[in-house]
Formats: C-alpha cells, sequence, structure tokens
C-alpha cells in the first residue's frame, strides 16, 4: 500500500498474507462506499441489505456480522443510548463477529484484521454493558478488547482503520482515570494512555480511514466539545462538515445545534433546530423526543431571548416539555431549564398562581444546590399561595 512509512510500522507490509482481508480490499471498499455512507446517514434499512450481500458472499468472515451489529448500534444512539429495543440484536450480531474472528485468528496468529474486529467487537460490547451499568461485563469485554487491540495494532501501518481503537484507548483511559476516580483500581491493569496521542490518532482516522472514518470524526467531535477540552469552536466545525455529510443523522445533526447554540451562532442553531422538528414530524429514523427536547427548548429561548416572542417561546418550551416527559428526561437539562423559562415568563406576565406551578416543578426536580433552585425557592417565598391562586389556569404546564 502507498504512503507507508516502514520505520513506523511494526509489521512490513510484505511479512503477512492480506489477500483474504477484506479491510484492505479495494473492490470491497468501492461496494460498501454506498453503505457505510447509508449506515451514518441513518439509511439503516438500505445499508443492511448491503452488509447481508457482503455476508451472503463471506458467510465466514466477521466484517458483515461487525457491520450489521454497527448499523444496529447507531439505532440505538439517538436516544443517548437509553433505548434498549436493539440490545439483543447487537449483542447477536457482535457474539458472531466475535465468533468468526476467533476462528480465524485461532488459524493464524497473525491475522490482524481478525484481531481488530475481535478488539472491535468486544469494545463496543463494554460501551453497551457500561451503559447498562453491567460493570462486570463491560470489564470483562474491556479486557479482551485490549488485548486484541494490543495484537492488531502491529498492523497499524497496513491501514488506518487499525489506529481508531488504539486512539479511543489512548484517550479516553486518561478520561476515565481522572472522571472516574473509584475506577483506578480496575485501570491500574491497563497499559497507561496518552491523551494527546489518542486525540492526534482520532484525527489521522478521521481524515484517511473508510469504515472508521465517521466514527473517529464523531469521537473527535465529542472530545473537542467536551467540558474537558472546551473547544466548541473546533467542535461546531466538526459537527457541520458531519452534518454536511450526512444530513439525515440525528445525533450529528443535533450536535450541530448544540455547538452552534453554545458559539453564539443562533441563526445555524435555529435552521438545525427547526429542521430536527420537521424530521420528527415526517417520522424519520432516529428523530425523536432526545432530539425534540433539545430543538424545542433552543427555539424556544431564541423565541425569549431574541425575538421577544413570548407566546412563541411558550408553545416551544412546553414542546420540550412534552418531549422530555415522552422519553423520561425530567430530572434536569433541557426539561428544567424550559421549565424555568415558562416560570420567567409567566411572573413577567404577573400570573403569579402560574409561575408558582413552574418554579413549584424546579424546586421539587433541581438540585438544591443549583442555580435554578435558588431563583425558583426564592419566587416562591415572595410570593406565598393565596386563596385565589387556588383557581386553574388556562396556562397549566402542557396544556
Amino acid at each position: 500500500m502507498p504512503d507507508i512509512a516502514l520505520d513506523n510500522v511494526l509489521v512490513a507490509p510484505g511479512a503477512v498474507d492480506t489477500k483474504e482481508w477484506l479491510l484492505l480490499n479495494q473492490d470491497i471498499r468501492l461496494e460498501l462506499d454506498g453503505a457505510v455512507h447509508n449506515l451514518y446517514n441513518f439509511k439503516f434499512d438500505q445499508a443492511e441489505r448491503q452488509f447481508r450481500s457482503l455476508r451472503r458472499r463471506y458467510p465466514n468472515h466477521p466484517m458483515a456480522y461487525f457491520l450489521l451489529g454497527l448499523n444496529t448500534w447507531w439505532k440505538i444512539m439517538p436516544s443517548n443510548t437509553y433505548n434498549q429495543q436493539y440490545d439483543e440484536l447487537f449483542f447477536a450480531y457482535m457474539d458472531t463477529a466475535i465468533t468468526k474472528a476467533d476462528t480465524q485468528y485461532q488459524a493464524d496468529g497473525h491475522n490482524y484484521e481478525a484481531a481488530f474486529f475481535l478488539s472491535a467487537a468486544y469494545g463496543f460490547k463494554a460501551r453497551l454493558h457500561a451503559e447498562r451499568h453491567d460493570w462486570r461485563k463491560a470489564t470483562l469485554s474491556s479486557k479482551r478488547a485490549l488485548a486484541y487491540l494490543q495484537k492488531s495494532k502491529e498492523a497499524n501501518g497496513l491501514s488506518p482503520e487499525f489506529v481508531f481503537g488504539e486512539g479511543l484507548f489512548n484517550y479516553y483511559s486518561v478520561w476515565i482515570a481522572e472522571e472516574y476516580p473509584w475506577l483506578r483500581p480496575v485501570l491500574w491493569f491497563f497499559p497507561k494512555g496518552d491523551r494527546a496521542v489518542g486525540l492526534a490518532q482520532l484525527e489521522q482516522v478521521a481524515q484517511k480511514g473508510f469504515y472508521t472514518a465517521a466514527e473517529a470524526r464523531f469521537f473527535r467531535m465529542r472530545i473537542l466539545g467536551s467540558a474537558r477540552e472546551g473547544n466548541t469552536a473546533a467542535a461546531l466545525t466538526a459537527a457541520r462538515t458531519l452534518t454536511k455529510d450526512f444530513p439525515d443523522n440525528s445525533c450529528f445533526e443535533r450536535a450541530y445545534a448544540q455547538n452552534s447554540f453554545a458559539e453564539g451562532e443562533f441563526f445555524d442553531c435555529e435552521k438545525a433546530s427547526r429542521d430536527i422538528l420537521a424530521k420528527i414530524n415526517q417520522g424519520m429514523p432516529g428523530y425523536e423526543g432526545f432530539s425534540g427536547r433539545q430543538a424545542a427548548y433552543f427555539l424556544g429561548y431564541m423565541q425569549q431571548y431574541q425575538y421577544r416572542n413570548f407566546t412563541a417561546a411558550q408553545d416551544y418550551y412546553r414542546r420540550c416539555v412534552v418531549f422530555s416527559e415522552s422519553v423520561g428526561q425530567t430530572e434536569g437539562g433541557y426539561y428544567l431549564f424550559a421549565v424555568a423559562n415558562l416560570g420567567r415568563i409567566a411572573a413577567s406576565a404577573r400570573d403569579i398562581p402560574v409561575a408558582r406551578n413552574y418554579f413549584q416543578l424546579v424546586v421539587n426536580q433541581a438540585e438544591h444546590k443549583s442555580d435554578l433552585y435558588r431563583e425558583a425557592r426564592a419566587y416562591l417565598k415572595k410570593h406565598p399561595l393565596t386563596a385565589m391562586d387556588r383557581a386553574p389556569s388556562n396556562l397549566a404546564l402542557g396544556k
């Protein structure tokens, strides 16, 4: 393969037999170009048909099963992984990929492609086990993923796909140790990571990868926009290009709206938010309450503070409340900010009973040390309930 610096490659290209490796097969890559795009553009049915076609021709290779599992993973992602509807199918695909790859690896200990799929499949399983708070299975899968990662990275120079897992490990092993101190005894048994190297490796895969490029771009965007890195300008640039390339991916579009809002790019935020709500109304895959609550909140905020259209702001905030309730996200975030702003609007209109209703909800739900709690508590203390206030109002929450 071209552009390989042999001094940085642990395994020279001619040292192993790669003719059966689908990751390096340019014909397969051309064939799957549309399928990979469909996956990340949330055209799940089309992508699945193409991956099944690959499986029919290569029934003993792990690639098709892994890609089918990845296709299923992205059905889970729009709900911030709360949706458990696809768990069983996801694990089934990844377990089959592991079985197929393990057979190849046992037959040839230098089959770094098999090691790659073993590492990747175990890694994705670990992610979902962690999301489900099954720490025993998450730890076990992580250890197995790392063991095969150590093997597959010997072929990093053969393809940027092999670098993806190492990049994630290098960054997140440091992040986890700092964010979750109680996991440090577990991490003691893992190699040390390097945050800067991990981010650079993800950038390399984002630019030069094929199968893992979109994943690397997504992780890089999330890392840059995180509280730790605090580079929302760079995260916005990444989100904008992802949304341009995959306009029907709700996770990418949601990140675009969020980073636009954080950067004060309200025109872009409004455009993306309206597009999200329109796609929810159309019933497009991946567009549901998690995306809707964010989009509705942003639009409500802009109507309130930019356009001073309080009627429209109330409508969007109420929609945010309904979306949040529909997905069980009522303990903070957009839900409480929407309720608090509804309370502020009612207070400005001197509608004390309605304002009290909203602020009482904030007091019931918000953290006691938060600014929202203190504000709501102060309003309730200043405006105690009277007999007149007990009359029902047509501005009650969600009406």
